[in-house]
């Protein structure tokens, strides 16, 4: 397959979306076709997903308007009235506890003249007031209170229609909250499909759940979103050369991981949705930070998770799940990918424990999150790095015109009856393929809110 160039214009009519009794046109129409530019059955990308502007906006349109979206953690919402603020995609969203206890998100902008309604990260209130007009909102998103409310009189004014937007559907799995924008979306457990099977290796070790400690860890990196994204989801390859050194200070010789660690065997998950996971398998797999390794009762894992589990995603590994949430469950860390634009993301992290665990092994676990992902962690910046040379330099006009090269593994997908699913070798990219198809899926398939009405 040769992979087609972007073209230079797009022409069409717009879709039209009513809001109340107006309508405008939303998005990119007829928008650009990307079939030309994910080629997987030769495992071929072009550089252009990542740099285009106009695929940009239509992705926030296609995949983010219409996928299920990570939102935060359950443990950040222990009463009513407490409240987090996040994105989905580059909206920005309140999530918070009603008066009955039911978990809700809602966009977090004024219905008046569009202004955030709430500039804080987290809280407790009774109430959501915008600062610019003093509109106010209840925890149910109701309009309850509007200055000088008597010159809307003459305009058949009626509170009830000014609400703030609230999400078409919210999930919680595994501790997880989940949100889409789309009303039409399968239910979250189907989205997930055997994925989740994997992330309990991760998030179901301990009856009680897990807990957030140390709160959120937010920084930016230059780098379009689909690269952490698909790297989480997809590449053990670079570990052994992007993060050779801090193999180095890690191992207890000071010259790395020994040959038979270094080349381990694994596999590879990857679904139809887009999500990935990649671990290695030894009937001795372990955690890192000593204290957690000897917390663990490893017999008991068993019995709860099964061998599988135990032996392979309950330890070492990195995961996505489609477009933008990522884990890595051998320190607790989960995150998300913000975009921000083609050439920039903001990274959200969290570091998560079970709940069962004491305080001390709480805090081995969070500083050995610390010292090894997160803006200052050996590892995170290894990868900060990759990223943002790819993105300094795709622009080029001739960097930009040569496919990149996903063909690691094609072949080697299979059911193999004891990890659920499809799964290839761990050095793989099949799931590197796989979250491009599905992304290119979404980019062709009209959104829900482009239907015409």
């Amino acid at each position: 397959m040769t992979i087609t160039r972007l073209p230079s214009t797009h022409e069409g009519e717009r879709p039209m979306l009513p809001t109340g009794d107006l309508c405008r046109p939303q998005g990119i129409a007829p928008t650009i076709d990307v079939s030309g530019l994910v080629d997987r059955e030769n495992g071929l990308i072009d550089r252009s997903v990542f740099t285009d502007r106009r695929l940009y906006d239509q992705e926030q349109a296609r995949v983010f308007a219409t996928s299920w979206l990570f939102l935060g953690h359950i443990d950040q919402l222990q009463k009513a009235g407490d409240f987090f603020t996040t994105f989905m995609g580059e909206d920005p969203v309140i999530v918070t506890k009603d008066k009955a206890g039911r978990i809700r998100a809602f966009l977090n902008s004024c219905r008046h003249r569009g202004a955030r309604v709430l500039r804080a990260d987290y809280g407790n209130t009774r109430a959501f007031t915008c600062t610019y007009h003093g509109w106010s909102y209840d925890l149910e998103g109701n309009l309850i209170s509007v200055p000088n409310e008597d010159g809307y009189h003459d305009a058949d004014w009626d509170r009830a229609n000014w609400g703030l937007v609230e999400v078409a559907q919210l999930e919680t799995m595994l501790g997880l909250i989940f949100a889409t924008w789309n009303p039409h979306a399968v239910p979250l457990d189907e989205q997930l499909g055997d994925m989740k099977w994997y992330m309990e290796a991760f998030l179901d070790r301990d009856s009680e759940g897990t807990t957030v400690v140390g709160g959120i860890t937010k920084w930016v990196l230059k780098g379009n979103w689909k690269l952490a994204a698909e790297q989480f989801g997809t590449d053990w390859y670079h570990v052994n050369m992007s993060h050779a050194s801090a193999l180095m200070v890690l191992s207890p010789t000071g010259r790395g991981p020994k040959k038979e660690i270094a080349e381990t065997p694994g596999r590879q998950y990857s679904d139809e949705h887009g999500n990935g996971t990649g671990f290695p398998t030894h009937p001795k797999s372990r955690f890192d930070a000593q204290p957690v390794h000897q917390y663990y009762n490893y017999a008991a894992l068993t019995d709860r998770l099964g061998q599988a589990r135990v032996e392979g995603p309950l330890t070492t590994g990195h995961a996505t799940v489609f477009p933008n949430f990522s884990y890595l469950p051998v320190n607790g860390s989960i995150r998300v990918w913000h975009p921000k634009g083609p050439d920039e993301m903001e990274v959200w992290a969290w570091t998560v424990l079970d709940k069962s665990m004491p305080e001390d092994v709480r805090t081995a676990q969070r500083l050995y999150n610390l010292r090894t992902f997160g803006p200052s962690g050996i590892f995170e910046q290894d990868d900060g790095e990759n990223w943002s040379e790819i993105q300094a330099i795709s622009h080029g006009w001739r960097t930009n015109t040569i496919p990149l090269n996903y063909q690691m593994g094609i072949g080697s997908e299979r059911e193999d009856g004891i990890y659920p699913g499809s799964t290839s070798t761990l050095y793989s990219d099949a799931a590197g393929r796989r979250f491009y198809a599905r992304w290119a899926e979404l980019m062709n398939t009209p959104a829900w809110h482009e239907e015409q009405r």
